[in-house]
């Protein structure tokens, strides 16, 4: 049986690359950063908040592109990944519609829709007219994709009639000059409700575990968007 997701998607942080011999990823920014200067003989314990705080502030951001973090993305649609991938400065790994037979058959609706509201008349071969609802709908997409794998199709060929609603599971890992692009534009007011509301509870995590690198960003009063400050 199809099953509905609404405001159901997830992300888990994976990783977040360590400093140099520590936990603070800051670190590696500070050495890497002090580079540029020769000036290593002035880190301290506390020095690599202030000097990575310089960076971010002067837009000598691709210092920055020395750390990383690596997150996975579940139970959010195809359309999401296909946003998603469009970062191009990232690693990507994906569920595969090729080889992953859609047994679950989990489908992304917009939030306060109402799966079950009869919205959209449907003429059926023989000409009748029957309403239908977006839940109707699922499950006719389903039942084709289900017949076609009993018929002997393939997973990659069913798979042409799968709808972009279909629910995926998605692995970035990126610097984080490229999660502050990420960011920027995903946590957007105008940023599609879906990618959007994922993207902000991710950023307030991060400004928790590495808040320099990302505290500019201000969140919105009813914590739906965000945006840099200044």
């Amino acid at each position: 049986m199809a099953q509905i997701l609404q405001n159901a998607g997830t992300y888990k942080i994976l990783a977040i690359m360590a400093g140099i011999n520590e936990e603070n990823p800051l670190n590696l920014i500070e050495v890497a950063g002090r580079t540029a200067y020769q000036s290593r003989d002035k880190i301290t314990d506390e020095s690599a908040i202030k000097f990575s705080k310089m960076l971010r502030d002067r837009h000598h951001e691709s210092v920055l592109e020395h750390s990383c973090m690596s997150v996975e993305f579940n139970d959010l649609s195809r359309g999401f990944t296909h946003e998603l991938v469009r970062h191009r400065l990232a690693s990507f790994t994906q569920e595969s519609t090729r080889y992953v037979d859609e047994n679950t058959f989990k489908i992304v609706i917009p939030p306060g829709k109402n799966p079950d509201e009869k919205l959209v008349d449907l003429t059926l071969p023989d000409g009748s007219v029957q309403k239908v609802s977006f839940k109707d709908w699922v499950e006719l997409n389903e039942q084709m994709y289900r017949g076609l794998r009993s018929a002997g199709w393939v997973p990659q060929d069913a798979r042409q009639i799968l709808p972009t609603g279909i629910k995926s599971q998605i692995v970035m890992t990126a610097n984080f000059r490229e999660w502050r692009h990420t960011f920027k534009m995903r946590c957007a007011v105008d940023a599609h409700w879906e990618i959007r509301k994922v993207m902000v509870d991710l950023l307030k995590e991060v400004q928790q575990k590495v808040p320099v690198v990302f505290d500019d960003f201000k969140i919105s009063e009813d914590g739906q968007s965000a945006k840099i400050e200044g």
